[in-house]
């Protein structure tokens, strides 16, 4: 008798937990029921109780401090050890369209109303958060570069206590005066410079990121493009950890070299999140050249899975080919850009009842 075993990382390589599996079943959840305007399944109560065991968790108390979601590394689409331990942008964002979608979705009937009550003050605090503590922009990154340090109580500016002279050298160069984008990370005198695709288009997508900061994110995908889309579009993180802090961050990991797999790789799957996110922020032609340049090779080079390289020139280096993600990401662009109207399945509004917390001490712990 064939049976399903359920996994949640206990034989993964690396034990690593899918902390963002959860989400995206959310999220589609929602997508189904919004493509097909269906909510037979979504109302059925073993669904209902899926979207509240999955928030329930992540909405339960722990040691922390912060509205966003501690984890481990490994915990996403970069599911090997590359740094992203803590409070990454991709879990946040998908944190916050997940919860989002949830609200649409959950009835208030066995715990819902309870939850729905939580859901919405932790979204409240988590917008918050994000768009202050996460947000660089040249005018941020000046301001970091003259921080003070060892500041007490509320009224502290630098209040992660962020060390100035722990900002890399490759940041100062890549910030234009126009954009700005999300940081990869965000705790106690830590701050991760690096940029990380994924959580930025979703940040445009769930509306965690300001309108504002939308348009920014755009400028700086433009600003530069050589860096962040190259000869083969998408960058899921820039730049590629080399040399000692390749060899500490990664623990030598021989399939994350420089340019490689998840340490600055190229990967088409990329590009349908790309294309939602220039849709809804008006910025088309961003998407359609970066369809131009996806279609010289794409088909040729027999839809592999990443390419290698700091311009994604090269096939990767342990790439599959024929890959049903790299496919389908090339499907759904095309008919996003065709069909801008198709953005709605994946994409939200802003939410006008989502109140600004007044600046009091605990103004980012609110749930």
């Amino acid at each position: 008798k064939d049976t399903l075993i359920a996994d949640f990382g206990g034989s993964a390589i690396g034990r690593v937990a899918p902390v963002d599996s959860g989400f995206w079943w959310i999220i589609l959840l929602r997508s189904y029921t919004k493509c097909t305007r269906d909510h037979t399944l979504s109302e059925l109560p073993e669904v209902q109780r899926g979207m509240r065991l999955i928030l329930n968790l992540c909405l339960s108390d722990g040691f922390d401090t912060f509205p966003t979601l501690l984890c481990a590394d490994g915990c996403s689409m970069i599911d090997r050890r590359m740094g992203i331990y803590g409070y990454p942008i991709e879990i946040q964002a998908l944190f916050f369209f997940a919860m989002r979608c949830a609200r649409q979705m959950l009835k208030p009937e066995h715990g819902g109303k309870e939850l729905i009550e939580r859901i919405d003050r932790r979204i409240t605090a988590l917008s918050f958060h994000i768009q202050n503590y996460y947000w660089l922009d040249f005018t941020q990154l000046n301001n970091i570069y003259r921080y003070r340090t060892e500041e007490y109580s509320h009224t502290a500016v630098n209040k992660f206590n962020v060390i100035p002279e722990s900002i890399p050298d490759w940041v100062f160069d890549f910030m234009p005066l126009r954009g700005g984008y999300l940081i990869g990370n965000v705790s106690p005198a830590r701050m991760d410079f690096r940029w990380f695709l994924v959580g930025n288009c979703i940040a445009i997508l769930s509306c965690l990121a300001t309108p504002a900061q939308a348009t920014a994110i755009m400028d700086l995908v433009e600003e530069r493009w050589e860096d962040l889309i190259g000869e083969m579009p998408l960058k899921i993180t820039y730049p590629a950890l080399e040399g000692h802090q390749w060899r500490i961050v990664t623990g030598c990991d021989p399939k994350n070299t420089r340019w490689s797999y998840h340490n600055g790789g190229s990967w088409p799957v990329l590009l349908w999140l790309l294309t939602a996110a220039c849709i809804k922020t008006g910025r088309p032609q961003i998407a359609k050249r970066a369809i131009e340049l996806m279609e010289q090779r794409l088909s040729k080079d027999g839809w592999p899975e990443y390419y290698d390289g700091k311009t994604g020139r090269y096939i990767g280096k342990q790439a599959r080919k024929y890959q049903t993600w790299s496919i389908a990401s090339y499907l759904v662009s095309k008919i996003m850009i065709e069909n801008p109207s198709n953005l709605l399945m994946i994409s939200l509004e802003e939410d006008k009842r989502i109140a600004k917390p007044r600046l009091t001490r605990s103004v980012s712990w609110t749930c």
